[in-house]
């Protein structure tokens, strides 16, 4: 599936850049083909326009700020949280502006990043309850660019049969390649998954799941957000829960920005910030290197590969069947050839 020539994904919120990046001036991002500019208004709310200026097409992401407008480096044009131009330096006093405008975008601050939808979206921001639940904790893992497609990444984890075979460097089991429980029920946001599953549990997981056992076992709770947003409540029998929290961001048919926020029911005396980031990171790192290996259009395309062959296939079917119907009520979808 060709991300950035699907218009209707321009109707969902992604996550770009931590809101504290901004503090210190404009920053470029680039989603769905579509290159903007993040910065902080003057009440330090976040806003997203074109990242091109009016005159003569200079980046505004090199320019700077100047009382929470967006001034433009090339000539000082001064552009409002809108896109709305108020400035022209050369101007003597009093002469009136050019009805000028950089086009703007939706931009909102949730979980401590920014949120950007380029056109009217179709849903809101999925919700972490978590986030409200003082009992937890939230940490920010990540935010990188890595070369695959958003519904790929979707895919993938959602996968259960790949556990045994990518993650065996970590908590993975080769002669345990089957989940114990694997429930799929689809909902009006995408689907919810059910899973229970044996994981090696190495000296450096033991504070991280509660145990000193050499085994251990994960129940996990795992939500797909339509198009590329999941939840992952994963609970251990000592109690701990691990929820993980992902944003895959299409940045162009090839690539994405994916967001990792973690939810942790204990505290930093009990498994450290940087413990946790570790953990993940090593998982992640796996998942990268398996994932930046395939065909990022094969999710959708079906010449180009054998599909329905075992039940951890199904997410995918799933996922695969609801983005290409909502593609087709609008007449878009389209795939490589």
């Amino acid at each position: 599936m060709l991300q950035t020539r699907q218009k209707v994904l321009r109707r969902f919120w992604y996550s770009t850049v931590p809101l504290r990046t901004l503090k210190d001036g404009p920053k470029p991002f680039r989603m769905l083909g579509q290159n903007i500019v993040l910065f902080l208004d003057a009440n330090g709310e976040p806003a997203a326009l074109e990242d091109r200026c009016c005159h003569r097409t200079a980046k505004l992401s090199k320019g700077w700020m100047k009382e929470g407008s967006i001034v433009c480096g090339y000539h000082g044009w001064t552009y409002d949280r809108d896109g709305k131009l108020i400035e022209i330096p050369q101007f003597p006093a009093g002469q009136l502006l050019p009805d000028a405008k950089v086009q703007s975008f939706r931009a909102k601050e949730k979980y401590g990043y920014v949120w950007v939808a380029l056109d009217d979206p179709l849903s809101d921001i999925p919700d972490v309850p978590e986030e409200h639940d003082p009992d937890y904790r939230r940490i920010h893992q990540f935010y990188d660019k890595w070369d695959t497609a958003a519904l790929r990444l979707m895919e993938n984890s959602f996968d259960n049969a790949h556990f045994s075979f990518v993650h065996k460097g970590t908590f993975g089991d080769m002669t345990q390649p089957k989940p114990e429980k694997y429930e799929i029920n689809e909902t009006d946001y995408g689907f919810e998954a059910e899973t229970l599953i044996t994981v090696v549990n190495p000296p450096n997981a033991e504070r991280i799941t509660g145990t000193t056992e050499p085994f251990t076992t994960r129940h996990m709770r795992n939500k797909w957000f339509m198009p590329f947003c999941r939840r992952l409540d994963m609970a251990y029998p000592s109690g701990l829960r691990h929820i993980i929290f992902n944003c895959a961001t299409p940045i162009d048919d090839h690539s994405i920005q994916l967001t990792q926020i973690l939810f942790r029911n204990d505290k930093e005396s009990d498994c450290s910030t940087q413990e946790l980031i570790d953990w993940d990171a090593a998982i992640i790192a796996e998942d990268k290197d398996a994932l930046e290996s395939t065909d990022p259009d094969a999710i959708v395309d079906m010449s180009r590969k054998i599909e329905m062959h075992m039940p951890s296939d199904r997410p995918g079917i799933i996922m695969r069947k609801r983005l290409l119907a909502l593609l087709n009520e609008n007449g878009e979808i389209e795939v490589a050839q």
